[in-house]
């Protein structure tokens, strides 16, 4: 590359090192603003170095590649500012007075490193208990008292728990005429009477919790037999019940776990109709309203920092994928009579589990940020982004300092691999842990 000494075009790099008529990035002696934390990739590079990627085509994997983000208009930035600064320093050549010297070299310079990039997304998120469902009295044979166009179930609602109240197995949920109807865990509601002689599922979730609650006497299979209906009868004497020595639908409330209760909507003193109550798991969770567009950094088991108002941060894991919902289809009854076209973006429900509940502290309800990991690369070489140099017909170089080559640098071709927190991952001939390379200052 020789320096200029005529009236000059703006060059860029070209493929093999000379200038060509067109400034894409920076040059030598430039000063740009150093880029924001969040760079993206820029257009045509390939996530890892490879082929680019045509503007509109999904990548050959078939999972869509999340769109461009605004760090990328950083990455323009610097080279607006590049080039701004050339044209003031007059390394690009004035006129036919052109008194300008030949830059001697980067006015700053980085090192290139061996490192592990993270690539990484930040989005919102809020600390809850997950999502409530409503407890419903039920009636013997397992039909829900009090449903639609019902006058409700025999009896009386006698208690009620408060709101806030946690629920445990075996502690009662609602009591119908002083009857308590208890809590057992499972994963499937009772759905008949079951009696000596049944066998099932729902057999062995009765079976299992009464061994939990201390009874015994039979095996916790899942055959209701003689032993099994002995222990029924001793346990319906604890709950003020008849003993019959047999479980209808309406005896207990299964659920998968211990519960919270969120609000009491029944009144004692009437009749068991309609919902009693709602509750939710005792656990604190953290929900986030996924952007479709970054439904391929999740799915069940992925890990993520979670942090929170005071600054603390805490790891989550993904435990559930909800199916994607149009905020729009939920609004556009609303948004066509207001006028507005309800055109959103569709979002996923994910819940994350936090191992740490006292690592949340004393928050109940708060937002929080939520960074999710989308790829990791060790042990690759890495420099700032600011040292990217855009090739003339497509690609990047980077500015090697060499102080035997022409003017103490050479344009070396790179291709890049991932961008996270500033650096890009980059690889080319002569490219070494410890190169010198120019950056934009």
């Amino acid at each position: 590359m020789t320096a200029p000494d005529e009236t000059h075009e703006r060059g860029a790099v070209g493929p093999g090192g000379e200038s060509s008529g067109t400034l894409e990035v920076r040059a030598p002696g430039t000063v740009a603003a150093e880029p924001e934390p969040d760079s993206a990739v820029p257009a045509g590079s390939g996530d890892h170095g490879g082929p680019a990627v045509p503007a509109g085509e999904p990548p050959a994997d078939g999972r869509k590649r999340r769109p461009l983000r605004t760090s990328l208009i950083v990455l323009t930035a610097i080279v607006v500012a590049a080039a701004a600064g050339l044209a003031a320093s007059g390394v690009l050549g004035g006129g036919d007075d052109d008194t300008s010297r030949a830059p001697t070299g980067p006015s700053a310079t980085a090192k290139v490193k061996r490192t592990t990039l993270t690539d990484s997304e930040t989005v919102a998120g809020t600390i809850g208990y997950g999502e409530a469902a409503t407890v419903q009295a039920v009636a013997p044979g397992g039909s829900a008292q009090g449903g639609a166009g019902g006058s409700g179930g025999s009896g009386i609602l006698t208690w009620l728990p408060e709101a806030g109240a946690t629920i445990e197995r075996g502690e009662n949920v609602y009591s119908v005429n002083q009857q308590k109807t208890p809590l057992l865990y499972g994963d499937i509601p009772f759905y008949r009477t079951m009696r000596s002689g049944d066998s099932g599922s729902d057999v062995k979730i009765l079976e299992a919790n009464l061994k939990a609650l201390g009874y015994d006497g039979f095996t916790a299979d899942s055959t209701y037999n003689a032993a099994t209906a002995a222990a029924v009868e001793e346990w319906q004497d604890d709950l003020n019940r008849e003993e019959t020595g047999e479980v209808d639908p309406g005896d207990a409330v299964v659920a998968d776990g211990a519960r919270k209760v969120s609000k009491v909507t029944g009144s004692t003193g009437t009749s068991p109709s309609g919902p009693l109550l709602s509750w939710t798991a005792t656990e604190r969770v953290v929900t986030v309203d996924l952007e479709a567009q970054y439904e391929d950094l999740v799915e069940v088991g992925t890990k993520a920092e979670v942090t929170l108002p005071d600054g603390s941060t805490v790891q989550g894991t993904v435990t559930d994928v909800g199916a994607p919902s149009n905020v729009a289809d939920d609004q556009s009854a609303d948004a066509g009579a207001a006028g507005g076209e309800g055109d959103q973006e569709a979002t996923l429900p994910v819940e994350l589990k936090v191992k740490d509940q006292k690592g949340l502290g004393d928050y109940q309800a708060a937002s929080v940020d939520v960074t999710l990991q989308s790829e990791s690369r060790k042990n690759v070489l890495a420099v700032p982004v600011n040292a990217l140099v855009a090739r003339d017909g497509g690609g990047y170089a980077l500015e090697v300092v060499k102080p035997s080559a022409p003017h103490g640098v050479e344009y070396v071709p790179v291709e890049l691999g991932i961008f996270a927190d500033s650096m890009v991952e980059v690889s080319g001939a002569g490219i070494t842990e410890g190169t010198v390379v120019g950056v934009a200052k």
